[in-house]
């Protein structure tokens, strides 16, 4: 197997997924970054989250057999959505991870429900979590994997607040599906070959 960008840090890649503790949250639009995070350390057969970090982290090596494996580290914030960069930031300072090898799952309620994009750096789309992130980073050159949940047919505050803090309107599949295309996104970022071996692959 090839490892992805080995080095001497322990892990090559920091995943923070962004959700608010507590099961008044769970299963909710804002909390799908959590979701996504579980569903990852179930198909990658890491240990359970341990506290850690003011959140709850755990860590190993991922890959296929015979493609490229990365150690990564896995956060699920416990600090509220607000203050995510309270973990996340020592979360990166300790594990001595670059910017442009931290991965973010969150919510995006400006992506129809089912859409899932990849992006680097970038705006902030009033995103708390996102803010609270940039904030502990000094900057916001960092991935993400922006996950499309909707928004209600009202630009009112507490009518967007409550939709993505209330539970899911969409069916049990179709919620499913969403953390599986996000997963799909994730793993393919973190496990994509070194830029060397895509230029000589496009050759």
């Amino acid at each position: 197997m090839r490892l992805r960008g080995a080095s001497s840090t322990p892990v090559d890649w920091l995943i923070v997924a962004l959700g608010n503790p507590g099961d008044r949250y769970a299963r909710t639009p804002h909390n799908v970054g959590f979701e996504v995070a579980e569903h990852l350390i179930e198909r990658w057969g890491l240990s359970k989250p341990k506290a850690k970090f003011s959140g709850l982290y755990t860590d190993g090596r991922v890959g296929t057999p015979g493609g490229v494996t990365a150690r990564v580290g896995l956060l699920l914030p416990q600090t509220y959505m607000n203050e995510s960069g309270r973990a996340a930031g020592p979360a990166r300072g300790a594990l001595k991870v670059e910017l442009d090898r931290v991965l973010v799952l969150h919510d995006e309620i400006d992506l129809r429900f089912g859409d899932v994009r990849s992006r680097f750096g970038g705006g902030l789309a009033g995103h708390n979590g996102l803010k609270s992130l940039k904030a502990h980073f000094g900057s916001p050159d960092f991935h993400r994997v922006r996950i499309g949940v909707g928004r209600p047919d009202s630009t009112d505050p507490d009518i967007v607040a409550g939709y993505v803090l209330g539970r899911w309107k969409q069916t049990a599949r179709e919620v499913e599906e969403l953390v599986y295309e996000a997963a799909d996104q994730a793993e393919r970022l973190i496990l994509a070959p070194p830029p060397d071996e895509q230029e000589q692959t496009s050759v």
